[in-house]
């Protein structure tokens, strides 16, 4: 373990902080921190930035709640960087995103990026924000919940079908029909990933059954 005097900070006393997601990988936000608001968010376990345009200490989560739960902190080969993995309360960014890198700069034709379930959430969202001509997303949104609860109906039905024939590739893509079409229902209905996450979290999903039938007579 590196103690903190023992990391480089610039000449403002400043040391750049990448937060990341410790659960899905993803990039969340960069910020800076200096040696109290390190010790700050090591003692209280969630992050504590220093803001350079207000010249002052932001907790973050503090008005808006979202606040991110540190599970660990890295620093780099030559100590003048952090990386900060944080199990967060809700969106990073402070537009609502679930992350402040968004924006594209440049994107390879040849070269791709490893699937992030939260990164086609996030895509998903932006088709109900903003209508795209021949877009299926914007379509299903356009019909509103009736048509987005039939399709995950018929997509349920085709993932049964397909299991039932034991057919391992069918299955597989019908349950990833199934999973999109559910995850457009979840953008319907404002619900995030994250409560769904943390809904299962709070179960003991593999040994217990969660909810008992009702019985009728």
């Amino acid at each position: 373990m590196i103690k903190i005097d023992k990391l480089k900070y610039d000449e403002k006393g400043l040391i750049p902080a990448v937060v990341v997601d410790a659960v899905s990988g993803q990039l969340l936000t960069l910020a800076y921190m200096n040696k109290a608001s390190l010790e700050r968010s090591i003692a209280e376990g969630l992050t504590c930035f220093w803001s350079r345009s207000r010249q002052e200490y932001w907790l973050k989560g503090e008005t808006s709640g979202n606040y991110q739960h540190i599970a660990a902190i890295e620093t780099d080969c030559d100590r003048d960087s952090l990386a900060i993995y944080v199990h967060k309360d809700g969106p990073a960014c402070h537009l609502g995103r679930e992350s402040c890198f968004k924006e594209p700069v440049y994107i390879s034709e040849t070269q791709t990026l490893p699937f992030n379930i939260n990164l086609l959430m996030e895509l998903i969202a932006e088709r109900k924000e903003n209508k795209q001509e021949g877009s299926y997303t914007t379509y299903l949104f356009e019909k509103g919940l009736d048509k987005i609860l039939k399709k995950i109906g018929e997509e349920a039905t085709e993932v049964i079908i397909a299991a039932k024939a034991q057919d391992k590739k069918e299955t597989i893509y019908e349950v990833a029909d199934l999973a999109y079409h559910l995850m457009v229902l979840l953008v319907q209905m404002d619900i995030s990933l994250e409560e769904v996450r943390q809904e299962l979290s709070s179960r003991h999903v593999i040994d217990q059954k969660i909810k008992q039938e009702k019985m009728t007579t």
